[in-house]
């Protein structure tokens, strides 16, 4: 089966083949729901680079391996890679990066994958036919990604490369923003757990509360994203881990850089709009509303306060209050697309509940935007401009999979998993939260509209 495709990407030559160079760029060009890269720190379309991949979400249990191997790759953008190992009888795809003949300021992308399916399966098959869909729908969103990568990066162009450390860069969020930021030339340090870190790793052990402010020299700013999951089920064992997980490494960090004469002069943490507390209706929710009542409106007081000691010392401190994050590889939305793709999906709450929710892509563009190039400090409500009710949510869900979504999620379904508590906060929350002052900030959505966040995560 041989698929060719072409797309025309508005940014010169030049840019585009350097950032295809970068690491981060494999990372930015593969939806997490389709795989994850083995080693996202390498780059480079050089010849003889092997690339590892397991496709489909980190949720899997059993994801299986996929070897590639550049076989072919030239000075002027073309290059070729081959199936080593993996699930395909063969594949290879040749990627070509020239100039556009008729806008020499563009740039053109064409795409030609040769594939042979298991069992010798034809593209006239319905297997075959789905396959070239989707390969189709991938390199649409491959290209789509790149546009507005680019231009993220050109509006940031002034700013000088700086050294970001990041906590919890293996995560959803840390991936993608690492793999962000170095495609755009900039120095990605990843804090780690283990005795003994790699190149460009920090070792870290908030929990002991270790970390070497030596490590930390030469760093311009800190993005902390580490923390369990809050999406378990709350036991009193696991609010504790979930809050102190939060809390003490926060409070580590932020010591840390107190205490440092010539250290990071800007600290953007993770926080979430949880603050607010999980029933808010009828209000709409900004950053000087006070907090409500709840497991998470507590930790979130917490967590925020622990960056004091950073504040007081005169580092910059912003706080990214993060909504419902849509992505096709894990947050809220993974665990719904089963049912939705059966046709017997729908709302979790009541239909006139509101969701403040964002694009991962959004979410990582605008910590890199906070970190880089703002001078905002204090919470930012981390929350796409428009949010909808769970009816227009599951609506625009429908509509982007072609599928029925009119079977309500009975409440006792989320209890049951998440237990009552968990289930209220997490699952059944009305909150209308306010994304004004993040876009004063500098910040700018690519998807502020939910159907089409969802045609971009979904890849539809």
């Amino acid at each position: 089966m041989r698929i060719v495709a072409t797309h025309r990407i508005e940014s010169p030559h030049a840019d585009v083949l350097a950032w295809h160079e970068r690491p981060g760029a494999l990372v930015r060009l593969t939806p997490p729901g389709v795989a994850t890269i083995d080693d996202p720190t390498a780059g480079g379309i050089r010849a003889g680079r092997v690339v590892g991949a397991h496709m489909g979400p980190t949720a899997l249990p059993l994801r299986p391996a996929w070897v590639l191997r550049h076989a072919e790759a030239t000075e002027a953008g073309r290059f070729v890679d081959q199936q080593v190992s993996g699930p395909w009888r063969s594949w290879q795809h040749e990627h070509g990066i020239v100039v556009d003949p008729a806008d020499p300021s563009a740039t053109l992308l064409t795409d030609t994958i040769e594939v042979e399916l298991p069992g010798g399966v034809e593209r006239s098959t319905p297997v075959g036919a789905a396959l070239e869909r989707r390969v189709r729908r991938l390199l649409a969103f491959r290209a789509r990604q790149l546009r507005e990568d680019l231009a993220l990066h050109t509006a940031l162009a002034a700013v000088p490369r700086r050294t970001i450390a990041i906590t919890g860069a293996s995560g959803l969020v840390g991936t993608q923003l690492a793999a962000l930021l170095e495609s755009g030339g900039h120095t990605v340090r990843r804090l780690v757990r283990k005795d003994r870190p790699g190149p460009g790793e920090i070792r870290w052990d908030p929990r002991a509360g270790e970390l070497d402010p030596g490590d930390l020299e030469g760093v311009d700013v800190v993005v902390h994203l580490a923390g369990r999951s809050i999406a378990t089920r709350w036991t009193d064992a696991a609010k504790r881990e979930i809050r102190d997980s939060r809390v003490e490494g926060t409070a580590l960090i932020a010591r840390t850089l107190a205490g440092m004469t010539d250290g990071p002069r800007t600290l953007v943490t993770a926080s979430a709009i949880g603050v607010y507390g999980p029933q808010r209706p009828g209000e709409v929710l900004t950053e000087e509303d006070t907090a409500g009542t709840g497991f998470l409106a507590d930790l979130v007081r917490d967590w925020e306060a622990a960056t004091a000691p950073a504040s007081r010392a005169g580092v910059r401190v912003a706080q990214l209050r993060t909504g419902v994050v849509l992505s096709d590889g894990g947050g809220s939305l993974l665990p719904q697309l089963p049912l939705l793709l059966a046709g017997v999906g729908g709302r979790l709450a009541p239909p006139d509940a509101v969701t403040s929710w964002i694009t991962l892509d959004d979410l990582v563009r605008a910590y890199a935007t906070v970190a880089l190039a703002s001078s905002a400090e204090g919470p930012l409500n981390a929350v796409a401009p428009h949010p909808v009710t769970q009816a227009e949510l599951v609506r625009a869900l429908g509509r982007t999979l072609h599928r029925p979504a009119v079977v309500p999620v009975p409440a006792a379904g989320p209890a049951l998993l998440l237990g009552t508590e968990a289930a209220r906060e997490l699952v059944r929350a009305d909150q209308r939260v306010d994304a004004t002052r993040l876009q004063q900030a500098g910040a700018r959505f690519e998807h502020p509209r939910v159907e089409e966040a969802l045609h971009h995560v979904l890849w539809r």
